[in-house]
């Protein structure tokens, strides 16, 4: 380790720099000030462990070589005894804390590690560090430029110190299917022909379904392919992480829980084209899995999932207007379909999807006969159901973007191009926006509805839709687009830069 003097000027005369700690601002980014003194934050020190010896390779390449039955591994009892971190070290380190006005919040001794809690003003002058916001065109991050210090008698007990800095790591985004599969030959070529890099994408088998290429690009793999391209090409270098699953009631809800609880993957953001009507689910399995979506929520996990593209019946034929679920939910964000006309990026025409006279599809949409209306939707104008009942319920969709195919996406899928929309193509669109909004943050937005209908009125982040319905019968349906919030493309389509920009202020706000 190299010595210097303190860069703090504190008591100590002499510091040593942590190897491996040197920081350089995010290229792009510009230094706006100080970090507020007063922001609690959290910082994991790893200290040294007994390295493995001899022996202990000898025993594990021995294991190996062993029949299942008579290997004998170390417990995690013994592991943490022989292979954890010297009592003695743990104290030290917590002994500067506290002298730095740092608690020691957590201390896993077999791994080594040690969370401490505390100001950034306690922080800079414990370890060394100049403390300041940078701003990036992508992100707002808390860092600093050069080494990590630490005092000269921990040289050789603290080998990192993580945590300092919060620029934010590559978003993922979950993706689940419970079908088919793609080619990654296909992405390559498609990714190359953008222009962008290639996806890293993760393959998750649940319950031993697997990415399973069908051959057919009309059948499961259009809506693999759909989702991941569209995604990928609204934010390039992000993370994937694609949940196949069995397409069952039970197949689908360990689907959406692994995604969740996914903490290998940890995707910020979930994006599900999946689901039918309300009616075609047996009430155990909308509890099961609306369980979950709270799960996300609580989590800060954001679940988009498309509204549908079967009209205001959602497919069911029986004279009554449905609802899909899991869109339905009140802890998802339902995302309908517009058909978007524009001239370079000025959008010069968007009304409701709806091909359905000419025997396409068209955005689901209307009042839910299974969830009350949510507190968030109360000033949102949501009708009554169109149903005899007229019930108060849940309203879908939330926002709506392009999913017309004729002004729709272009794909590669099973080698063949094709232009395909629905809003299975806005939910994984809209998955890549908030990505892109919680990289921006530095944190995940998580269940976002509540803001949204906030910011509707106060910041005009959307374009409100007016025109047309979604009765794909060709008539006058009960839900029409109108001003504000309606049951076809619900708050209207969104400003991206806008949303982004009204979120970050925000964030801005509330962290000053």
């Amino acid at each position: 380790m190299n010595h210097d003097h303190s860069p703090t000027g504190g008591e100590l005369s002499n510091w040593v720099r942590v190897p491996g700690s040197e920081r350089a601002a995010v290229q792009g980014s510009r230094k706006v000030g100080p970090a507020d003194p007063n922001e609690q934050m959290s910082v994991t020190v790893v200290v040294r462990r007994p390295a493995a010896d001899t022996a202990v390779t000898s025993m594990i390449e021995k294991v190996g070589t062993q029949p299942l039955s008579e290997r004998r591994h170390l417990t995690r009892e013994e592991f943490a005894s022989i292979h954890g971190a010297n009592p003695a070290d743990l104290s030290k380190v917590e002994k500067f804390a506290h002298e730095h006005n740092l608690q020691v919040k957590e201390v896993n001794a077999a791994a080594g590690t040690m969370v401490l809690s505390g100001t950034v003003a306690s922080f800079s002058k414990a370890f060394g560090v100049e403390l300041s916001t940078y701003e990036h065109p992508d992100f707002t991050y808390r860092g600093w430029i050069g080494h990590v210090h630490i005092p000269d008698y921990l040289a050789d007990t603290i080998q990192s110190v993580l945590g300092l800095d919060n620029r934010p790591q590559d978003q993922c985004i979950g993706i689940l299917e419970l079908g088919g599969g793609y080619r990654p030959a296909d992405l390559q070529t498609y990714f190359n022909g953008l222009g962008i890099p290639q996806p890293n994408i993760t393959d998750v088998s649940v319950g031993g379904a697997a990415n399973r290429p069908t051959g057919d690009p009309n059948g499961p793999d259009g809506e693999v392919v759909l989702d991941i391209e569209v995604a990928a090409a609204v934010t390039p270098g992000a993370k994937i992480a694609v949940y196949f699953a069995d397409n069952s009631d039970d197949g689908f809800l360990n689907a959406i829980t692994t995604a969740i609880h996914d903490t290998r993957n940890k995707p910020s953001v979930i994006s599900i084209s999946w689901g039918k009507a309300e009616i075609g689910w047996t009430p155990q399995a909308i509890n099961a899995m609306n369980q979950a979506f709270w799960d996300a929520a609580a989590l800060g996990v954001t679940i988009c999932c498309a509204s549908g593209d079967d009209g205001s019946t959602d497919r069911v034929q029986d004279g009554r207007y449905h609802v899909d679920f899991p869109a339905s939910s009140p802890y998802v964000l339902a995302c309908g379909g517009t058909r978007l006309e524009s001239s370079g990026s000025a959008i010069t025409q968007e009304v409701v999807w709806n091909e359905g006279a000419l025997g396409g599809g068209a955005t689901g949409g209307g009042v839910s006969d299974v969830f009350d209306r949510p507190d968030w939707q109360a000033n949102a104008n949501v009708p009554t159901s169109a149903n005899p009942e007229r019930r108060i319920g849940r309203g879908v969709p939330d926002w709506a973007g392009n999913a017309d195919p004729a002004t729709g996406y272009q794909i590669l899928v099973d080698g063949t191009r094709a232009v395909i929309g629905g809003t299975s193509a806005v939910a994984p669109l809209f998955a890549g926006l908030i990505a892109i909004i919680n990289q921006k943050l530095g944190h995940s937005v998580g269940f976002i509805n509540p803001i949204l209908y906030n910011l509707s009125a106060q910041h005009h982040v959307f374009h409100d839709i007016t025109s047309g319905n979604n009765d794909m019968s060709a008539q006058n349906g009960p839900y029409e687009a109108q001003p504000g919030w309606d049951a076809c493309t619900g708050l209207g389509s969104p400003d991206g830069t806008k949303l982004m920009n009204t979120l970050s202020e925000a964030h801005r706000l509330v962290s000053v």
